[in-house]
Order: structure tokens, then C-alpha cells, then sequence
């Protein structure tokens, strides 16, 4: 009785700490992601208040989070939306994984932890946060922008790289075989391309199985099957994750809809407990040593991240300002980089705490990257003499930075940027 009173004490706790956290992170507009692993880190061993008898129960609700996460995810795309994706945008995924992987595979190896490692860290460095990129594009107004469907674009690619990176690594870090390992990707690629071609072909049968006018039926369903799902893809070493992400992909239509409007307060939950809980199996003490290697990381791949966004929004025909917007939103990591951590530790424990300040940096640092890189780039494009005269402001325009961020933002909008680069007041594209 007394264990379970501390346990129920615990989590009560936990969870309204988060609450709190959460809440305040909405009011000052920023992500509650960093706030959750300090809190981790204040509650785990080595923390300010180390707890210890809700562990087991966080684990699993870890799990379950970082399960939901994957299917919310695959509910946003259809398949017909992901195929497409793979045609227009497969070379600017190219040079993102080129770009962003490299840096982190680069680190371990040069810090001597293997080539196991450096797989592990490469998806750490490589992958955006998807939760983070597309809060921070609503605060800002740009859903309606026309490097948004480029953003995007990027970010659906990484996810469906993800359904052959995480069985990879899975088997990598179980120490399989060659033959074991290519088993279990040709078993990952197999699956992968199955729901696609249910999805493209029945997708209208599967939802209309799983529909239901009950919301509770409708949420006992699909959160069964995702669970069902995502134990079988674990059972044949493809991860839960993927399992749970391509269950999303399968679903459409209005039980997509409905699904993601009875989920997503389960999965904020869930997430915010799995945040937690990796703060909770890292050691504060463990984060000094790391914290330069993480730093320099952060900066390599911040450059890296915009020089990806700014490819990739060329090749699409937008102008100067957007590629630079589109490059600082591509900056935060997240969700993904923590739950490759997670796996990896297990091989190489250093990887935790160096992943923990690399995701702390990188997600506070994304947000204001996402603000501010193309206002800084007109800027020092405005400082060089080629440049200053034609990106001098039209008389009667406004001369301060932020009006000129808000007309660029209000124009793309509109769909009128072109009207505004060719007027010199809204800011250089060209």
C-alpha cells in the first residue's frame, strides 16, 4: 500500500509539473521539449530529486508516447501524398541526409566510439523535429507560405527514411549479422512498400473498417491496432516507431480526422512522459564533459540544416527570402534524435547525454533561427556594396527590420511576393 501511495504521489507530481511546464512554455511561445528534459534531468539519478518508484510505469508510458508520436505523424500524410513526395523531392533528401548525417557520424568516430555509434549519432544530427518545425510555422504565420509544401516535403522524407534507418540500426545495435541485418531491412523495406500499396489501392476499405460514429469505439480501435501493430514490427526487429507511423499512413479520410482529434491529447501526454524519461536515465553529472562536442555539433549542423532548406527551396523556384526561411525552420531537432538516443545507449551510454544537450540546444536555438535567419541574411546582403543599393528601401517605406519581416511574411502569404520583390519594399528574393 505504501509503495503504491509513492507511486501515485510521484506521477501525480511529474504530471503537474509537466502541466505547469507546458503551460508556461505556451505563454512565452516557445517548445515545452527542453523544459521536459530538465525536468528529467532534475528528477532522475544524480538529480536534484531523484525518483525511483515510478520508473517502471515511465518506461512503458515512454514507449507508448514515442508510439503515438509515429502515428500522429503518419496520420498528417495519404500515401498518394507520400509517393509524390518521393518523386519531386528525393535529391534534396539526398543532400540532407548527405549534409546532416555526415557531421554526427563524423563526431563519433573522431571521439572513438565505433561504427556503430556513428550510425546511431548520424540520425541524431540528421533528423528535424516534425512536432517542433510545425508549431513554430503556425506561431509565425507561414502555413501559407510558399516554401511551407518545400518544408514539408523535406521533413516527409526523413520520416519515410526513418522506416529503413530505425530496423537498421536495430539490428546494428542487437549485433546481428550481415544476413541478419539485411534480413531485417529487405523485412522493413518489404513492409513499408506492402501498406503503401494497401494504402494507395484499399486505403477506403481499412478506414471504413476501423470508422465508427462512436468516438470511443473509434479510439479503442485504432489505438488497438496501432498497438498490435507496432508489437509485431518490434517482434520482427522493425520498431515499434515504424510500425506505429505506417498504421497513420494506412489510415485516411475522416477516420484519420477523427483519430488525430481523440489522439493528440494522449499523445502530448505520452510525449511529454517520454521526454521525461530519457532526462530521468541520464545523469546530470554526465553532461559537462559532453557539452562542447554538443555545442560544436549544434553549430556545424545548423549550418548544415540551412544550406539543406536553402537546396531545396531553389530547386523548387522560390527566391532568396524563402530559401533562407526555409533553411532556419529545418534547424530544430527533437523527438526523433531523443528516441535514436534511447536506442543507442545500450552500445554507447556516452551518446545520451551528448544527444540530451545536442536536442536542449538545437530546439531552443530552432525557433529563433526559424525567426531570424532570412532577416539576417537580407541584412548582411544589404552590408555588401553589390547589394546595398538595390536592396536599399523605396522612399516612404518602412525602414525597421521587423516591418520588413512582416510585409515578406504578409506577401507570401497572399500569394504576392513576386509584386513585392519586384517593389523593393517587402525585401530582396532575388
Amino acid at each position: 500500500m505504501h509503495n503504491m501511495s509513492a507511486l501515485l504521489i510521484e506521477l501525480g507530481a511529474v504530471i503537474l509539473a509537466l502541466g505547469l511546464l507546458g503551460r508556461f512554455a505556451g505563454r512565452i511561445g516557445f517548445s515545452p521539449i527542453p523544459l521536459y528534459l530538465l525536468a528529467g534531468l532534475a528528477f532522475g539519478h544524480g538529480g536534484l530529486v531523484p525518483l525511483d518508484a515510478s520508473e517502471e510505469f515511465t518506461a512503458t508510458g515512454a514507449e507508448i508516447g514515442v508510439i503515438l508520436l509515429l502515428l500522429l505523424l503518419g496520420l498528417e500524410y495519404s500515401a498518394s501524398e507520400l509517393v509524390t513526395n518521393l518523386k519531386t523531392q528525393y535529391p534534396s533528401g539526398i543532400v540532407d541526409f548527405v549534409l546532416n548525417a555526415t557531421p554526427g557520424a563524423a563526431a563519433a568516430l573522431i571521439l572513438g566510439w565505433g561504427p556503430v555509434a556513428a550510425v546511431a549519432l548520424a540520425g541524431v544530427t540528421w533528423i528535424s523535429s516534425s512536432g517542433v518545425i510545425a508549431k513554430v510555422m503556425g506561431d509565425l504565420g507561414r502555413l501559407g507560405n510558399r516554401e511551407t509544401p518545400v518544408i514539408l516535403g523535406v521533413l516527409v522524407i526523413e520520416d519515410l527514411a526513418m522506416a529503413v534507418y530505425l530496423p537498421l540500426l536495430t539490428a546494428l545495435l542487437a549485433g546481428l549479422s550481415l544476413a541478419g541485418g539485411s534480413l531485417t531491412l529487405l523485412i522493413s523495406l518489404g513492409t513499408v512498400g506492402a501498406v503503401l500499396y494497401v494504402a494507395l489501392r484499399h486505403g477506403r476499405f481499412i478506414s471504413r473498417a476501423v470508422s465508427s460514429d462512436n468516438p470511443e469505439m473509434l479510439l479503442l480501435v485504432v489505438l488497438g491496432l496501432t498497438l498490435f501493430v507496432a508489437g509485431i514490427a518490434q517482434q520482427l526487429q522493425v520498431s515499434a516507431a515504424v510500425g506505429a507511423f505506417l498504421v497513420g499512413i494506412a489510415l485516411s479520410g475522416e477516420v484519420a480526422e477523427g483519430a488525430h482529434n481523440l489522439l493528440t491529447p494522449l499523445r502530448d501526454l505520452f510525449a511529454a512522459v517520454f521526454f521525461v524519461f530519457f532526462g530521468l536515465s541520464t545523469n546530470p553529472a554526465d553532461i559537462p564533459p559532453v557539452i562542447f562536442p554538443a555545442l560544436l555539433l549544434a553549430i556545424v549542423t545548423v549550418l548544415t540544416k540551412v544550406a539543406t532548406g536553402w537546396y531545396a527551396a531553389r530547386r523548387a523556384g522560390i527566391r532568396s527570402a524563402g530559401r533562407w526561411r526555409a533553411g532556419g525552420t529545418l534547424v530544430a531537432r527533437g523527438e526523433f534524435s531523443i528516441v535514436i538516443a534511447g536506442l543507442a545507449v545500450g552500445v554507447e551510454p556516452r551518446i545520451g547525454p551528448l544527444a540530451t544537450a545536442y536536442v536542449l540546444i538545437l530546439v531552443i536555438v530552432g525557433p529563433l533561427t526559424a525567426r531570424w535567419t532570412e532577416p539576417l541574411a537580407r541584412r548582411l546582403r544589404r552590408g555588401t556594396p553589390a547589394t546595398a543599393a538595390a536592396a536599399a528601401p523605396q522612399p516612404g517605406a518602412t525602414a525597421t527590420l521587423v516591418d520588413t519581416v512582416n510585409a515578406v511574411d504578409a506577401t507570401d502569404a497572399t500569394g504576392t511576393a513576386d509584386a513585392a520583390d519586384a517593389a523593393g519594399a517587402a525585401g530582396s528574393r532575388g
